[in-house]
């Protein structure tokens, strides 16, 4: 908890205890459905918590947006943000059933109004976002097929409208195709080996109708 509340120093007590809650309960839940790996759930803070967060890192949401994170999983990075931005709206979706009810448990544990858990492919969503998250769950080219109408393009933002999405490794050949592409090394922002090669992709919706997909 020490290394959150050290990078995120404007949290609120409200916010600490939420952080603070939430290897426990991770923990607990983890011992009935196995939404997190053995070997990452005793890394939980680094490895997705602060994770999650590098994205408010590199922006801060606005009140009243809204957020779409695809493929959720256990909840990341949608409920650390969520957190992060109790005046944010996030829609947390994944195809999942057992990993979206430990999902809607954690945030009904944690008391979080501005979260809605849903069972359901992210082609079937059908509302638009100022913002979509997500933690690499398929290559680029494929997520943008899959979202690319899901996007604003109503802009209130500093950033422009569009797709921040967590992913290691070199994205130099996936990204080719997506000249509006901004990668942000996480690295940057986190003392921590874990992160050495993990980036925040953005693509502005400025890439419709641009960029070759």
């Amino acid at each position: 908890m020490n290394i959150i509340k050290s990078n995120f120093s404007s949290l609120t007590n409200s916010q600490i205890l939420q952080f603070e809650s939430l290897t426990k309960l991770y923990e607990n839940w983890n011992n009935k459905i196995n939404v997190i790996s053995r070997k990452d759930i005793s890394e939980l803070t680094t490895r997705h918590v602060l994770h999650s967060l590098s994205i408010a890192k590199l922006i801060e949401f606005k009140p009243k947006s809204n957020i779409l994170d695809v493929g959720t999983g256990g909840g990341f990075p949608g409920i650390p943000l969520a957190i992060m931005f109790p005046e944010v709206s996030f829609h947390l979706t994944d195809s999942i059933g057992k990993k979206i009810k430990v999902v809607q448990a954690i945030v009904d544990e944690l008391g979080l109004r501005n979260v809605k858990a849903e069972k359901t492919r992210s082609e079937d969503v059908n509302q638009k976002y100022d913002f979509i998250v997500s933690r690499a769950v398929a290559n680029m080219t494929d997520f943008v097929k899959i979202v690319n109408d899901k996007i604003l393009t109503i802009n209130n933002h500093p950033f422009k409208n569009g797709i921040l999405y967590l992913k290691g490794g070199d994205l130099s050949s996936e990204l080719k195709s997506f000249k509006s592409a901004k990668t942000f090394n996480i690295s940057d922002y986190f003392n921590d080996s874990f992160f050495e090669t993990k980036k925040i992709v953005y693509l502005p919706i400025s890439y419709m109708g641009k960029d070759t997909l």
